[in-house]
């Protein structure tokens, strides 16, 4: 089911803008489904559960690289998104942001391309938490609270007029993360409620102003 979802997306992605240099060849769903089985092979048992690999290197000829020049970023990015989406079907943990790095292997022939998984710790040493912007970068929570606001010194920088210059804060309290008004203007809601200070589940989604984020955690 994971492994079906997983290449599903990746076709989707195929179907899309990158269509034309995928067409023939190597296809990322290849690419896809070798990520997977190394995050079901690598994965181990941890205090939380099954916590599956977060930082891979796909490496690919020459030949592949040099045709997939102007998309390789988009790759990473799909990739990335497709692991964090089987993780969350097979109930896998990361321990750290998920990367995905696209290297060129010298003595590959066309075609041919190798993944290496790995789990890489947050330097935090505890449960990834991150904040998903409306561009689709991913902000990481660490041991130190996450401002969210109008000024440049803000973690999280919005350029948005309802936003207030310190609007809200998220911050780690024992095994949770919460989100916290920093008295703004026009407030902060989690999932549609207003909220002064609420606990997050992963994939609440916190309004500030007229921007929405969303929250993610394993």
């Amino acid at each position: 089911m994971g492994l079906q979802q997983f290449e599903e997306r990746l076709e989707r992605l195929v179907e899309g803008t990158l269509a034309k240099p995928f067409r023939s060849n190597l296809q990322p769903v290849e690419i896809g489904r070798r990520l997977t089985r190394e995050m079901d092979l690598h994965r181990r048992v941890g205090v939380r559960g099954l916590i599956a690999p977060n930082a891979f290197a796909v490496t690919l000829s020459p030949a592949d690289v040099n045709r997939f020049s102007n998309f390789i970023d988009a790759l990473s990015r799909e990739l990335a998104d497709a692991a964090r989406e089987h993780a969350r079907i097979e109930g896998y943990s990361f321990v750290g942001p998920v990367e995905v790095e696209i290297f060129e292997g010298s003595n590959l022939k066309a075609g041919r391309f190798t993944v290496t998984a790995d789990v890489h710790e947050s330097e935090d040493g505890g449960f990834l938490a991150e904040l998903v912007l409306p561009d689709g970068r991913r902000v990481s929570l660490g041991s130190d609270p996450l401002v969210i606001g109008r000024l440049p010194e803000c973690d999280v920088v919005l350029p948005d007029s309802n936003v207030s210059r310190r609007h809200a804060e998220l911050s780690r309290k024992g095994d949770g993360v919460f989100v916290t008004d920093l008295g703004s203007t026009n407030g902060t809601r989690v999932n549609g409620t207003p909220v002064r200070e609420q606990l997050l589940a992963s994939g609440d989604e916190v309004s500030v102003g007229s921007t929405k984020l969303v929250f993610e955690m394993s």
